[in-house]
């Protein structure tokens, strides 16, 4: 391990702790005396990201904490608790064994993160992410929250739907209703 000081490639462990899917270590350079912590994780074969156009990218942890930050500026969300849930989705998209999982899937994952954690950080991110058509969508998404139902989202009509609509829908039509992926 090189030291970020220094540059020396001499250090020796000075301690060793367990952080969940890493290892943190405390080290010393042997030649400037100074300390600094790294980080050991397991590196995976990493997962593409399938985009709406088709595009693939590899999946990327700090763009998802980004946009997790962003829609939970200056309310009362802790680092820790997104990190927490960046950890959580970076685990079940990999977890899957899948090579390439679509964005929507990260994203539906993220939503119902927020969700659960604050409900505000939530509707702006979802407000972002659905790309709602219209005001009344975003009204949709709000009396859900407010009824505690949870909304998937049609990405073929950009719309949100309901499950329990779907079902009605079956129901009343001759037509089977379109397919609703919920996540989670």
């Amino acid at each position: 391990m090189r030291c970020p000081f220094c540059h020396s490639e001499s250090s020796r462990v000075t301690d060793s702790r367990g952080t969940g899917n890493a290892v943190r270590r405390r080290r010393e350079c042997a030649d400037c005396g100074e300390r600094f912590t790294t980080l050991e994780t397991v590196l995976r074969s990493t997962v593409q990201v399938v985009k709406k156009d088709e595009r693939r990218e590899d999946f990327d942890r700090e763009k998802l904490l980004a946009g997790l930050r962003s829609a939970c500026a200056k309310r009362n969300v802790s680092a820790d608790q997104l990190d927490a849930v960046v950890a959580d989705i970076e685990g079940r998209v990999t977890r899957d064994g899948r090579l390439e999982v679509p964005s929507s899937v990260i994203g539906e994952l993220a939503v119902d993160a927020l969700r659960r954690i604050d409900h505000i950080a939530y509707i702006r991110f979802a407000s972002v992410y659905r790309a709602f058509a219209d005001l009344d969508s975003l009204k949709d998404a709000l009396q859900a929250l407010d009824e505690g139902r949870v909304p998937t989202f049609d990405e073929r009509t950009q719309q949100l739907a309901f499950p329990e609509d779907a079902a009605r829908e079956e129901t009343d039509s001759e037509e089977p209703a379109p397919i609703l992926r919920t996540v989670g």
